[in-house]
């Protein structure tokens, strides 16, 4: 199995500004489809760019264009959800020559015993021009991992950094290969999500993206969802409790009133609001829905 060479086209790879997004995550390696560069750029993005919700909390259309994402995520310095994340780093990996394919999720982390969550967390399934080996990527979910992680069942743990991970392959219904991304957190190994090989497109991550950002059901428009994620340290904000996570499981957690969440998100967060949505979050519109 190989994810080599690279498909045609499918990502926009020739419309990005690459020189912008390299800078915008601190990006000075080598830019040959490697494994190491896949490393470096993997790092460089989960590092940098944080996860972020605020415009579906606050009722803005969340687009995937790729003019749309680089005016976001690149210029305005601001932060994204998984299918952001996800479109500008497969544009990225494609203009470098990578081999990319998307795949699609199903979150279970927090998920009640038997609840069936929608399939709406996007991932990359990626192959170098120098490892035969074929690389899971996942920069959207907000805590990692920093690193690809190899998409073979006998791995074991996978350590990024002192961050701990796993990957089971399983069988799911009608027989079909299943794979679990396993999570070391502060409630121990947690099940994080589940996704199967089977081949996504950008008109996929669009229908999902609706879901996400509009529907009552989505828990991304109810309340902020905030992410950074450091080599030594996960910051969280979940409506106004500030949770920080670090690798050996420990955490500690704040309340925040709703008007301190603009000062915060730039302090520690990296992510600049104009005045108009600070000053919508920090009254806490969501409350009042």
């Amino acid at each position: 199995m190989t994810g080599y060479p690279a498909p045609t086209s499918k990502w926009d790879g020739a419309e990005l500004d690459l020189p912008a997004y390299l800078a915008r995550i601190g990006f000075t390696a080598a830019r040959e489809p490697t494994l190491e560069t896949l490393r470096a750029l993997q790092y460089a993005h989960t590092t940098t760019i944080p996860f972020e919700n605020v415009d579906a909390v606050l009722g803005h259309a969340v687009r995937l264009d790729l003019p749309a994402l680089q005016d976001k995520l690149v210029g305005a310095r601001r932060g994204g959800y998984c299918y952001e994340n996800i479109v500008l780093f497969a544009a990225a990996l494609e203009r470098l020559g990578f081999g990319v394919i998307g795949l699609q999720g199903r979150v279970s982390m927090g998920a009640p015993r038997g609840t069936i969550r929608p399939a709406t967390h996007a991932l990359l399934r990626v192959g170098t021009a120098d490892d035969e080996r074929i690389w899971l990527c996942d920069v959207g979910f907000g805590a990692g991992p920093s690193a690809p992680l190899p998409l073979d069942p006998d791995a074991g743990e996978t350590r990024t950094g002192d961050w701990r991970f796993r990957l089971e392959r399983v069988r799911g219904e009608l027989d079909s290969e299943l794979w679990v991304l396993h999570q070391f957190a502060r409630q121990g190994w947690i099940d994080r999500h589940s996704f199967t090989m089977n081949p996504q497109y950008r008109i996929d991550y669009a229908v999902g993206n609706h879901f996400v950002s509009t529907s009552p059901r989505s828990p991304f428009v109810a309340r902020p969802f905030i992410q950074r994620f450091r080599p030594d340290r996960h910051d969280i904000i979940d409506d106004t409790t500030w949770i920080t996570e670090y690798p050996d499981g420990t955490s500690h957690s704040r309340d925040l009133p709703p008007h301190d969440l603009p000062k915060i998100l730039a302090a520690e967060f990296d992510i600049e609001l104009d005045d108009a949505d600070a000053a919508r979050l920090a009254a806490g519109e969501w409350r009042t829905r």
